[in-house]
């Protein structure tokens, strides 16, 4: 029961394929309790989703480039619960022209709306926690990522969003960690998820991480990546912040 009693808000379930699917599964089975963020058209696929997690679970609405979602859900977590231990960010978009391979044709715009959904959104998330955490005395804000070290085929300004992702979650562990708020990632390697699906050439990553990955991996498996998040939410690594873990089979140490 690593997360007995602890109180966690899950971001980016939408069907029960999603790393944050099974990261809301394992959560309660350690005890957690839960509340999912959905909005828009994407509402009914995660209350769809969440009628298949062990134990019946609330789907509130949060749309993060929304200032007025981001103070409203905060004020229904302190009515719910009064503090919050945990947050799991998996949100991530980026309109089709900043993925597929043609990296100098996205215009600002696009890429905005990139930046925006898939990195400040990790600010956002954080604004709309810390209070909660701070009442809760100590907390753990954990982002899903993928790893913006080097330049992918396709993936172009997502890759971009990526390492900007990972540059927030180092200045905001910085500015959380004197009120004990922790901020790590889990750099997981490709999954069919339905956010892998809009990725042009996805197969591209499939096929060069089975043959590279010491530990193997298996590209319909979300659990790894999942109980990396599960432990990081955790009490367990309590002096752990601004930190990337790999949950890829190895494949990130590995060269050519």
């Amino acid at each position: 029961m690593l997360l007995d009693g602890k109180r966690i808000l899950v971001t980016g379930v939408l069907t029960d394929s999603s790393i944050a699917h099974s990261v809301a599964r394992l959560a309660q089975e350690e005890g957690a309790e839960l509340v999912l963020t959905s909005f828009g058209r994407a509402m009914s696929l995660t209350q769809r989703a969440a009628r298949r997690l062990p134990k019946p679970v609330d789907v509130i609405e949060l749309d993060v480039t929304n200032p007025a979602h981001i103070e409203s859900v905060r004020e229904e977590l302190s009515l719910r619960w009064g503090a919050l231990d945990g947050v799991l960010h998996a949100i991530g978009f980026a309109p089709e022209s900043c993925l597929g391979g043609n990296f100098m044709a996205a215009p600002w715009e696009d890429v905005a709306t990139a930046l925006h959904v898939s990195a400040y959104s990790l600010k956002a998330l954080a604004e709309l926690a810390a209070p909660l955490m701070r009442n809760a005395g100590a907390g753990s804000i954990v982002g899903l990522d993928f790893d913006a070290t080097v330049a992918w085929p396709q993936y172009d300004w997502m890759g971009v969003a990526k390492a900007a992702f990972e540059s927030t979650a180092r200045y905001l562990a910085r500015d959380l960690g004197p009120d004990r708020i922790r901020v790590n990632l889990v750099s997981a390697g490709p999954l069919r998820t339905v956010a892998a699906r809009s990725i042009p050439g996805f197969s591209t990553f499939e096929d060069v991480w089975t043959q590279r990955a010491p530990l193997a991996w298996d590209v319909n498996d979300p659990v790894p990546a999942a109980k990396a998040c599960i432990a990081l939410l955790s009490d367990w690594l309590p002096a752990t912040t601004a930190e990337i873990v790999h949950a890829d089979g190895g494949f990130h140490a590995m060269g050519a």
